[in-house]
């Protein structure tokens, strides 16, 4: 018999809202079968729309693809973090992988992910996320330590595989167990499809993950790869102004749930550390007449004062209970009913 221990088992979690992305969808679970380490499930998560769910569960109807690749429509309300739940819920592998639905994942993924758990006290592995830019390269005045604009990593962290304080939640993997213990993510917070982009649910869950499980380790290894798709109306300044703002916001919300010592310690590093380096790279790439020098500087410059911004009127607005409600509660798979026997279900009523 093989002394060797057996490979976690994955259930990868996509969530999906839109048939505009349709392409993508399929890219990213393509990926995912593809893995040296195999999952045991794709779970596809379809944020209140009904065309694309019944789309899915057609595209993925036969008996192989319903053995790797399970639809589920969104049990909670509208929204990215009650679609993870969802999919959490539902999940029947001992470890949780999130995947972006317009991203794809290198062969090896959910391999590095794994190694991360030979660890008992790891709680929660996360990867390196590469842009991959619609117009085929990066603008020249986009920064690289603002890489977490359009959900990719960013200059200033760390390389290797590090200890952190939260992962990014597009690329990133929890124990099952982990949720058990400090519930699902926060609806209220996170990304919904038709609003400000508002986002940091998964450092929410992350701090309030650690202060839950005694001695709880949670890394990012930058050997797990997947490569984000940046669309053409991301690389606008506009989008970039609108997107810090919003950051600035969850921030504040992120400060109200777990305290603004744990809510801002990484950003106080990277605001006095990273960010002013970055300016300086700038003003330097401006006096030796390369390109995009004195935007990237600009642009930081822009970055932090627009954030603050939205952190101010985040902060002012929960003082004065006007900010949005968030909460966070057990992960139970009671709701989670997959589509075919909804309809089953439905048919029966109606003829009865």
């Amino acid at each position: 018999m093989s002394d060797r221990p057996t490979p976690p088992r994955f259930s990868v979690v996509i969530c999906v809202y839109t048939e505009e992305r349709w392409g993508d969808i399929l890219a990213a679970v393509d990926s995912v079968r593809k893995q040296s380490l195999p999952p045991l499930e794709t779970l596809l998560v379809v944020d209140h729309n009904d065309r694309l769910l019944h789309r899915l569960t057609e595209e993925y109807a036969d008996e192989r693809d319903r053995a790797e690749v399970r639809v589920l429509a969104n049990a909670g309300p509208r929204g990215l973090s009650s679609g993870r739940n969802t999919g959490i819920a539902a999940a029947r592998g001992a470890f949780v992988a999130f995947l972006d639905d317009d991203a794809v994942a290198e062969r090896d993924w959910l391999h590095h992910f794994a190694a991360g758990y030979a660890d008992p006290e790891v709680v929660a592995v996360g990867g390196r996320t590469l842009p991959v830019w619609a117009s085929g390269r990066r603008p020249v005045w986009f920064p690289e330590e603002f890489d977490w604009v359009v959900g990719c990593t960013y200059r200033g962290l760390a390389p290797g595989r590090v200890r952190v304080r939260n992962v990014l939640g597009g690329n990133a993997s929890f124990r099952r167990t982990a949720f058990d213990a400090a519930g699902g993510f926060a609806t209220g917070i996170g990304r919904d499809g038709d609003r400000r982009p508002l986002g940091c649910e998964e450092t929410e869950l992350c701090i309030r993950l650690a202060s839950t499980v005694p001695g709880a380790v949670l890394l990012i290894d930058d050997r797990a790869v997947i490569h984000h798709k940046v669309p053409a109306v991301r690389e606008r300044f506009a989008y970039f102004r609108t997107r810090v703002y919003a950051e600035g916001l969850s921030k504040a919300l992120v400060a109200q749930s777990v305290g603004a010592g744990k809510g801002l310690e990484s950003e106080r590093r990277y605001t006095s550390r990273v960010l002013p380096a970055g300016v300086l790279r700038g003003v330097r790439d401006a006096l030796l007449g390369r390109a995009g020098g004195a935007g990237r500087a600009g642009a930081i410059v822009t970055g932090v004062g627009v954030a603050a911004g939205g952190y101010a009127l985040g902060t002012l607005r929960a003082r004065r209970g006007a900010s949005p409600t968030f909460s966070w509660g057990p992960i139970t798979p009671e709701t989670v009913t997959p589509p075919e026997t909804r309809e089953a279900a439905e048919t029966e009523g109606a003829a009865a």
